[in-house]
C-alpha cells in the first residue's frame, strides 16, 4: 500500500524502519511468539511432513517396541537382536522409537541383516539420542505425530517386554484395530512370561466384565520364536497382498471387447 504524505483521512506513512529491517532484525531475547499455539501447530505439521517424507519409501516394514532399559547381555536383548536380522532377510524395514535398549538391538539386527534400519526418535527430559544402529533417523517433538508414524508404515508391530510407553504403544494399536480406524494386522508379543499375566488378567477382568468380545483378546499373539513371529507376519502380508490383488481385479478398468452392443431396433424381437 501507498499512502501520500498529504493523504487526507487517518491513513498516515510508517515511520522508522521498514518492514524488511523489522522482519531480519535479530531479537534480543527469545521471542514470545515461537510458544504461542498458532506457532506450535506450525512445528507439528512440519513434523508430519518431515515424516511422511522420509518414511513414503520405506516399502514392507515391521515397527518393534519394548523397553529402553534392557541391557545388552539380557535374554529379550539377544531375542529383539535375533528378530531384527530375520525381518531384514525377508525383506522388511524394521522401525523403532530409536532409542537404546530393546530398540537398539532390533536396530542393530536390521543392519545385520542387511536390511533398513528406522528410528522414530523423540524429544525427552532424561533421554534419548539415536542408537547407532540407525540408518534413517527421524526426530520428533511430540508423541502423537510419531505414533502415527509407527502406525502408517508398518505391516505389523511386535511388542517385547517395556514399561508404560510399551504398554501405550500396544494399546494404542489394539484400540484402532478394535475401532475399525487401520485395517487389521498382527500384534504380537514376545515373551511369554513376561506377557501371560497380562493376557490372563485381560481374560478374567476385561472379558469376564463385558468390557471387550472374545474376538478383542484374540487380536494379540504370543510368542517367544522369532522365526514363529516372521511367520505370522508373512502370513498377514500374503494375505493382505491376495486382498488388494482380488480388490484390483474387481475395479479394474472395462475393456472395449467386454461391452457388449446393444441389439438394435430391427433386431428386437417380435
Amino acid at each position: 500500500m501507498t499512502v501520500r504524505p498529504d493523504a487526507p483521512g487517518p491513513a498516515v506513512r510508517r515511520a522508522g524502519r521498514t518492514e524488511d529491517e523489522a522482519l531480519l532484525r535479530r531479537p534480543p531475547s527469545r521471542p514470545e511468539f515461537l510458544d504461542s499455539d498458532p506457532w506450535r501447530s506450525l512445528r507439528i505439521l512440519s513434523e508430519f511432513v518431515e515424516g511422511f517424507d522420509a518414511l513414503a519409501a520405506v516399502g514392507p516394514a515391521v515397527s518393534v517396541f519394548g523397553s529402553a532399559r534392557t541391557k545388552e547381555n539380557h535374554r529379550y536383548y539377544k531375542l529383539a537382536r535375533e528378530l531384527g536380522t530375520m525381518l531384514a532377510q525377508q525383506g522388511y524395514a524394521v522401525i523403532t522409537g530409536g532409542g537404546p535398549g530393546i530398540m537398539a538391538a532390533a536396530n542393530r539386527g536390521a543392519q545385520e541383516g542387511g536390511g533398513l534400519s528406522v528410528g522414530c526418535n523423540i524429544e525427552l527430559p532424561m533421554e534419548q539420542g539415536l542408537n547407532p544402529y540407525v540408518d534413517l533417523g527421524v526426530e520428533f517433538r511430540y508423541f502423537f505425530a510419531r505414533k502415527v508414524m509407527f502406525v502408517k508404515y508398518a505391516d505389523a508391530f511386535v511388542i517385547f517386554p517395556g514399561g508404560y510407553g510399551t504398554l501405550d504403544e500396544l494399546f494404542e494399536a489394539l484400540t484402532l484395530i478394535q475401532t475399525k480406524k487401520v485395517q487389521d494386522f498382527p500384534v504380537i508379543l514376545m515373551g511369554v512370561e513376561y506377557w501371560t499375566g497380562m493376557i490372563e488378567w485381560i481374560r478374567a477382568s476385561l472379558l469376564a466384565e463385558a468390557a471387550i468380545n472374545a474376538a478383542d483378546v484374540d487380536l494379540l499373539r504370543l510368542t517367544d520364536d522369532p522365526a514363529e513371529a516372521c511367520d505370522i507376519i508373512n502370513a498377514y502380508t500374503v494375505q493382505r497382498r491376495s486382498q488388494a490383488e482380488a480388490t484390483a481385479e474387481s475395479t479394474k478398468p472395462i475393456q472395449p471387447a467386454e461391452v457388449e452392443e446393444p441389439a438394435r431396433p430391427d433386431q428386437a424381437e417380435s
